[in-house]
């Protein structure tokens, strides 16, 4: 699994991630599990919907590093 997912996506995602889970706790509502789904896309650095368009926002992250290599991808 390649990361796929760069430094300003990732926080995106996590800020958007939490907002939802809130949103889902506060309108009692299943909505939130998306929530948990963008945040876990942000704690692994990897989206499988970017993997057919061939989207990498990781390649402009200025280390060049998906958090020390922590996802496996070898970088």
């Amino acid at each position: 699994m390649k990361c796929n997912v760069g430094k300003v996506d990732r926080a995106i995602r996590f800020i958007a991630g939490i907002a939802i889970i809130l949103a889902g706790v506060a309108y009692q509502s299943w909505f939130g599990v998306i929530g948990v789904i963008v945040l876990g896309t942000a704690l692994i650095r990897f989206c499988p919907a970017y993997v057919p368009f061939k989207i990498d926002t990781s390649k402009n992250d200025a280390s060049n590093g998906c958090g020390g290599g922590s996802c496996g991808c070898g970088r």
